[in-house]
This record gives structure tokens, sequence and C-alpha cells, in this order.
């Protein structure tokens, strides 16, 4: 009984998970929410069995990924007779603003781990198999790119907003969707031709900008969509987001799979060293350029030990020692403030401070010894190499760009 209770609850929240991937799908695609949308919260209106059957070509694709990267690891432990439960799903859907329907899934390893390589065959095992469907994802998505006009189901407004201008510059929209109208008001603020506040749009990594040249053919590449309507192609999106999930796990810190492939390569003593000063540049990213020297002197007198102290939180267990934590906190911000007085136009990617609170003050820089610390095997060690090129290829440094 009790394990027809675990498999139904496992059942079960992949069905809501799939409802609510499917639900944010239908909203990426259409641009509309339930509460907040143009229609407001008209249920009749906004729902349609058109469009909720269209969010499957969002959802399906990315628990697809999902499921494989779990199942990477399930097997995996499997293999090496670990106990471990089948994947939990976490679904997430708001209706009053948009979200991917889910947290992720996990799954729970039972038993202590005893040697480095159950350590890497399990974590490398996840993120491999994800990416295999990653790159199908993808390729479908830009081999079976609709025409050029399909932006405008999702925008009608384009084609009417400036309708002497579209018929001017036809499928050259951009220049008119994305930045302020010539309109007197407009003039007189000096923001004609500028990019609007409030649009989103998604960044690059080396492996989607590779698909965009190599797989496209080059009389297909002006139905690539603009960074900023990507939302609005499911196996795009998707696919993004399964680079995006594969890079953040594969980063080679603490616990993450990543984590797990670095100790298996490196063992506990250097992974101890190498983990935290990859941790440290990582933050020193993040908050790059988050305040600027040419500030007012009240702002920066308000803000300035709000930044350092998020820094000693964010840092607190990396030393068992309160002055290393300091010491290292303002140093990172004194070379972030420095950087930015002779360089202020770089400019770091803020929203991944909230990843860096979470490994530095949950999932943990270090990484738990194993009992066996035997090397791997060669073949292993090659394997651990490509994930971590993966990794570069998967990342991205800015993965939403905000108008």
């Amino acid at each position: 009984m009790l394990k027809l209770r675990s498999y139904f609850i496992h059942l079960l929240l992949f069905v809501i998970t799939l409802l609510t991937t499917t639900l944010s799908g239908m909203e990426w695609m259409s641009g509309d929410l339930l509460l907040l949308g143009e229609k407001g919260f008209h249920f009749a209106e906004w729902f349609t069995w058109d469009k909720f059957s269209k969010g499957f070509y969002f959802s399906v694709p990315f628990l697809l990924f999902l499921t494989c990267h779990e199942f990477g690891h399930y097997f995996m432990a499997y293999w090496h007779r670990v106990r471990v439960s089948l994947p939990y799903y976490i679904p997430l859907w708001l209706g009053f603003t948009f979200t991917i329907g889910t947290m992720g899934a996990f799954i729970q390893i039972k038993q202590q781990l005893k040697s480095r390589t159950q350590y890497f065959d399990i974590g490398i095992a996840g993120p491999l198999a994800g990416f295999v469907v990653a790159l199908l994802v993808l390729w479908y998505g830009f081999t079976h790119l609709p025409s050029p006009e399909y932006v405008f189901e999702v925008n009608p407004e384009y084609k009417t907003l400036y309708p002497e201008e579209y018929k001017k510059y036809g499928l050259d929209y951009a220049k008119y969707a994305y930045n302020y109208p010539d309109t007197k008001e407009n003039r007189e603020k000096g923001v004609v031709g500028k990019p609007q506040e409030g649009m989103i749009g998604l960044g690059g990594n080396l492996l989607f900008w590779g698909f965009e040249k190599w797989v496209v053919p080059a009389e297909d590449r002006h139905k690539i969509p603009h960074p900023y309507e990507m939302f609005h192609y499911p196996f795009l999106f998707a696919g993004f987001l399964a680079l995006l999930f594969t890079a953040l796990n594969l980063m080679p810190i603490g616990q993450l799979d990543g984590g797990h492939i670095l100790y298996g390569l490196v063992g506990a003593k250097w992974h101890s060293r190498i983990a935290p000063v990859l941790f440290t540049v990582f933050v020193f990213y993040a908050g790059l350029g988050a305040i600027h020297p040419y500030e007012s002197l009240e702002t920066l007198l308000t803000w300035i030990p709000v930044q350092i102290f998020l820094y000693y939180f964010i840092f607190s267990r990396i030393s068992q020692e309160s002055n290393d934590v300091l010491l290292l906190a303002l140093a990172v911000f004194a070379g972030q403030f420095l950087c930015s007085f002779f360089y202020p136009t770089v400019q770091g990617y803020s929203g991944w401070m909230a990843f860096a609170f979470l490994l530095g003050r949950f999932l943990g820089v270090y990484h738990p010894p194993a009992t066996q610390d035997e090397p791997l095997s060669l073949g292993r060690k090659i394997l651990g190499w490509f994930a971590l090129l993966v990794f570069v290829l998967c990342a991205s440094p800015e993965p939403i760009v905000v108008g």
C-alpha cells in the first residue's frame, strides 16, 4: 500500500505539472495572462481548447527534457544499487505573471554515496541525458520555423500600430514595435528610436547561436524570430530553457551536478579550493554594476552597506571565521566598485544574485567527502571534461534581456 501511495503521489505531481506547464505555454504563445491580461479575469474568453492544445507544444518538449534529466540520475543510481525515489515534479502556475509552470523536479537519494565514482556517474547522467533531448528539441524548432507572419498572430497590433510604416517596411516591424515611436511627446523626452522600457527577450548562448547560424538554412534565416519574440515560439523557448537548466545544473559548485562531476575529477582537496573561487567569481559577475560609483552620495551611503551585508550573508558558509567572510564580502564589493569606476559600461547580471543566494545559503559551496576516494577511470575523466564543455556551450551570461 505504501508503494502504491508513493507511485500515486509521483504520478499526481507529474499530471499537475503537465497541466501547469501547458497553461504557461498557452500564456507565452498568446501573450495573455488569466488575471492581468487584456481581458482581465474572464476565464471563458481567456481559455479556449485551441489555445490550450497549443500549450502542449511547450509543455511536452520541456517536460520531456526534465523527465529524461531526472531519470538519467534515477537509472544510474539504480545501476549502482543506490536506493533512490522516482522524480518529484514541482508545479507552479500563478496566472497574474508569466511562469514556466514548474520549479523543476528532483529525486531523493535515500542512502549515503560511498565513492567518487558513484557521485560522478549519478551526477553526470542527468545533465547529459537532458542535453541530448535539448539538442533534439532545438533541432526540431529551428528546422520547423513558421513563416515570419506568425508573429502577427500573437501581436496583431504590430500591423496596426504604425500602418504607414508597416506598409513601407513590411516585416521589418522591429524598428517600430520595440522602440519609442516618433511622437511629439517622445521627441521632447529625447527617446525616439530607443528601446522601450519593460521589453523582455531571451538572451543567447554559444549553442543557441550555433543553431541559428549553422542549422537554419540561409534562405530560411529571415524566419528566425527577434529575441523579444522567442517566448512565443514554444519549441525554441523550451529548448532554450533546457539549455539554461542544463548549464545551471552543471555549474561546478557544491552539490550541483557539476559539483559532483568536479569532485569526481579532482577529489575533495582540490574541489574545496576550486569551488569557492568559482562561486566568488560568479557572485562578482552577478553584482557587477549594481552600485555605480557615479551615483549620488545619498544613494551610495544607503546602498553600499546593504550590498556588503548581502555579500556577507551569501558568503557566510564559505568560512567558519566571520572575519574572513567579512573580508571576502568587502573585497568583492571593492573589486566591483573599482571595475565600475574605470569601466562604467561594464555590467553583470543581477538576476543571478537569487541563484547565488540559494547556493551560498542552502545548497552549499563545498562537497561532502566520499569514504572511497579512488580516482576515476580515464573514460570517466574524458566524459567529465566533456560535461564541463557542455556547461560552457549552454551557459548564458544574460538569459533574460530587459529592454
